[in-house]
């Protein structure tokens, strides 16, 4: 029977591990980081009122993220970098005055193109005269720049609209709808035509990514600490440090645990080139990355369960073993790369998961979230060298581990589904509906309780412990929440909602006979237009009836003359679906969807081919967009600058953005209160 202590492991490391490899699935279903912005401009005038004749200064200032420069206006170099310029359009309204002058740029060696160039850090100033000739004073543009980073090299050229407001005595240079365009959450510049929502990308908040990568950052290195308790790596750390404490040094046991930090966090460096922004999307929507994930998981969870082992080749850990045995700093390395090795088999779900997770852009997240993972994964061995006497409190090797290890399999078998409804859902193959994926789940939840409960033995259950079939309470505990578990999702094989789980099951139009629904729906639909493209196989929650078709949506919001809200989603969106069965099927909002608003849902993952006559090259990547989900992501980046999901935008009838755009947050009343923002202000600008 196992200790209280092991038992406590036992406990603690499965309730672990379901929950790192939820949020792993989670993380890697929606890519939270936004498209790369590391310069934001801010536009202001010498003055705000001014006479005919007077001479002003438009002021344009950068704010540089760290570790980026920008390029300044003029300097020598003809072939080099592209220089930060402002393209006023010409109007009669004023006259130039000289050129546009930077305020004291830094004086820089560009290596790669070999000429002297003018930055700036941190911020950047330009300024540029003009002379007032008549009111009223239209002052619109282009600007034209080049930030790159001092880390990475990586360049970014970019092109912002401007505009700036001044007040010209006598000649009232704009009515009442154009000054209350000048508010917060609208946008500057007045468009005449409009291919797509217009956005200031000042607007969006982009906060969301640090806090996105500190999470990330906690989750890798709970990851780290949960693979100690795996059957490859505990039994290793008395091994290890008995080496230590028998002829190692203190030093040596410090530098084993930098070793073991060093090799991981060179694996991410390693992979970290090929993590795009375009690389979370492909990975969680491509049905060939995920039908692999599917496998990757399944067979590892059957080698958990004991059906058979993987490990790396024998020759090349006996190698490695041998490097380790000459002794000082250099067999100290080889130790912690036979460690690495040898605990493979254990490790390498959870570090796939979190490299996959990293995908985005970030270059430095991979290498981030490896050092965090290895950082938990060392700090054991590396305290255990110092102090020894603490070995004695550790439970000893057996059949816990054991136990642990078929619970892991059983988990990753489970989790495993999650990847091939990721791929049914984008190609629409119907081949794993909601009661389907919940019929297996509940399966396996009962199969765990009972393995729990000693009610039947794997292949690597041994010793004492197997034979014993008393059951501890910890372990009676474990296999209660399990049961619990299966009560919870019994009730979605009818149409149930389980709302905590939304994210992680096909969504609800999938369900071939939704039960709950079909008798407790009693709200009329909201009227639309006409009748909706692709809703064939695209569908929106709760009842709602709405568009999936941009152009075909925003001509129906000008029709009933109501704002348009627009749902960027995807179909292995985790944070979609939880925003959609935890805020969207609150009454105030689910109201205020149906009355107040045309409802679009743009699927940035769809992979279903347009007609060639619809095709076209995008100006953001000069790549041509063929499917739905690729017209869709190309929308949401090179109209909003922004490529997360979900992602909520409200419109006017003039394709204006009205309010700040809203992502994930599971408060309701706070989704109620955008909402109603959003229809304010609609009917502030069009009365």
């Amino acid at each position: 029977m196992c200790s209280a202590g092991a038992g406590l492991a036992l406990s603690l490391s499965i309730l672990m591990k379901n929950l790192l490899l939820l949020l792993f699935v989670a993380s890697l279903s929606c890519s939270q980081a936004q498209v790369l912005q590391p310069a934001k401009w801010s536009y202001s005038t010498s003055v705000t009122e001014a006479n005919v004749g007077d001479e002003v200064e438009l002021i344009f200032k950068a704010t540089i993220d760290k570790n980026w420069y920008l390029y300044s206006s003029e300097f020598p170099c003809e072939d080099g970098p592209i220089k930060t310029a402002f393209n006023l359009v010409p109007h009669a309204s004023y006259q130039l005055v000289g050129s546009v002058v930077p305020v004291k740029p830094i004086d820089k060696y560009d290596e790669i193109f070999e000429c002297d160039v003018k930055i700036f850090k941190q911020t950047g100033e330009f300024r540029q005269k003009i002379k007032i000739l008549a009111a009223p004073l239209k002052l619109t543009g282009e600007s034209d720049y080049q930030v790159c980073s001092d880390l990475t090299g990586q360049c970014i050229s970019s092109a912002d609209d401007f505009s700036f407001d001044v007040r010209v005595s006598g000649g009232g240079n704009s009515n009442q709808n154009e000054d209350s365009l000048q508010q917060p959450f609208d946008i500057a510049t007045p468009v005449e035509e409009t291919n797509g929502p217009i956005l200031d990308s000042t607007l969006v908040q982009d906060d969301a990514q640090g806090k996105s990568l500190w999470g990330f950052l906690l989750i890798s290195f709970l990851a780290g600490l949960a693979a100690l308790l795996t059957p490859c790596v505990f039994p290793m750390i008395p091994m290890t440090v008995s080496f230590f404490t028998g002829r190692g040094t203190k030093f040596q046991a410090l530098m084993y645990g930098f070793f073991i930090i060093l090799i991981y966090s060179l694996i991410g460096a390693a992979l970290a080139p090929l993590m795009g922004p375009e690389t979370a999307n492909h990975l969680s929507t491509e049905w060939i990355p995920n039908l692999i994930f599917f496998t990757v998981f399944i067979v590892f969870g059957l080698s958990f369960l004991g059906l058979f082992e993987i490990t790396l080749p024998g020759s090349l850990i006996n190698k490695v073993d041998q490097q380790a045995e000459k002794g000082g700093l250099i067999g100290v390395f080889f130790m912690a790369f036979t460690l690495v090795l040898v605990s493979f088999s254990c490790t390498g779900p959870i570090v796939g998961s979190i490299l996959v997770s990293s995908a985005g852009g970030e270059f430095l997240k991979p290498i981030l979230g490896m050092f965090a993972f290895a950082a938990a994964f060392a700090i054991p061995f590396t305290l255990f060298a110092f102090f020894p006497g603490w070995l004695k409190s550790l439970p000893k090797s057996g059949g816990w581990l054991n136990t642990v290890k078929v619970v892991l399999g059983f988990v990753e078998i489970a989790l495993a589904f999650k990847f091939l409804s990721i791929a049914d859902q984008a190609f629409h193959w119907g081949i794993l509906d909601r009661e389907i994926n919940i019929a297996i789940w509940i399966v396996i939840a009962l199969l765990i309780g009972v393995y729990l409960m000693k009610g039947f033995r794997m292949p690597g259950d041994t010793g004492k412990d197997a034979e014993d079939k008393t059951v501890s309470v910890f372990r009676l505990s474990l296999a209660m929440i399990v049961f619990v578990f299966v009560v919870y999702l019994i009730p979605g094989m009818w149409g149930a909602p389980l709302k905590a789980l939304a994210g992680y099951l096909p969504p609800m139009y999938t369900h071939d006979f939704n039960v709950l629904s079909a008798t407790s729906s009693s709200e009329k639909p909201n009227a639309i237009c006409d009748e909706p493209k692709y809703a064939d196989f695209l569908h929106l929650p709760h009842g709602l009836s709405g568009y999936y078709d941009y152009n075909q949506a925003i001509a129906c919001a000008r029709q009933q003359n109501k704002p348009l809200f627009i749902d960027f989603t995807g179909h292995g969106c985790t944070n979609c679906r939880e925003m959609e069965a935890n805020v969207w099927s609150d009454p105030k909002v689910l109201q205020r969807l149906r009355d107040d608003y045309v409802v679009v849902a743009l699927y940035v993952d769809d992979k279903t081919e347009l007609p060639e006559s619809e095709w076209y090259t995008s100006s953001y990547d000069n790549k041509v967009k063929k499917t739905i989900g690729k017209q869709n992501a190309d929308l949401q980046i090179a109209k909003l600058n922004n490529n997360a999901q979900p992602f909520y935008v409200l419109l006017g009838k003039d394709e204006r953005v009205l309010v700040t755009p809203y992502g994930y947050n599971l408060s309701a009343d706070k989704f109620a209160a955008f909402l109603d923002a959003g229809k304010k202000k609609y009917k502030e600008l069009y009365p």
